[in-house]
């Protein structure tokens, strides 16, 4: 149907996707049935990593509980070796997925106090404004 032609062409273009075929050359770190974890070839900072699903999937929030949970154990692991190796003061996560839409996991090992990926928001909201964002966040939680 349109719908998996749609998604054959979006996996076709898929930068991530051509990693996990071998078509695209990377310095891995760990590979499994389900993942790849690998080096940033465009990283931010000295380190950075990302681990892959090897199933292409846009949003992370929409895999099945136990891709999702096994990919952060991943990243855990990953991350503990990122601190044994490089002696960051700590590494950060993030599962954003704009650059690719391709669901991986971002690993930012940090040097400095304070790094700050994204800058705050201006003005900062009031705490009634995230009080009320919290009561509509709570009740779409059903």
């Amino acid at each position: 149907g349109a719908l998996e032609d749609s998604e054959g062409d979006k996996m076709a273009d898929c930068v991530f996707c051509k990693i996990v075929q071998g078509a695209i050359p990377c310095a891995t770190i760990y590979e499994d049935k389900d993942a790849l974890a690998i080096m940033d070839a465009f990283p931010v900072t000295r380190g950075q990593g990302l681990v892959l699903s090897k199933q292409h999937a846009s949003y992370a929030f929409d895999l099945e509980d136990k891709t999702y949970t096994s990919l952060l154990l991943l990243a855990k692991k990953i991350a503990k070796a990122l601190d044994k190796t490089l002696h960051p003061l700590r590494t950060c996560l993030v599962i954003e997925g704009f650059d690719v839409d391709h669901v991986h996991i971002k690993l930012y090992p940090s040097y400095t106090p304070g790094l700050r990926l994204y800058p705050p928001l201006e003005p900062r909201p009031s705490v009634e404004e995230l009080t009320q964002q919290a009561a509509q966040i709570t009740k779409n939680m059903s």
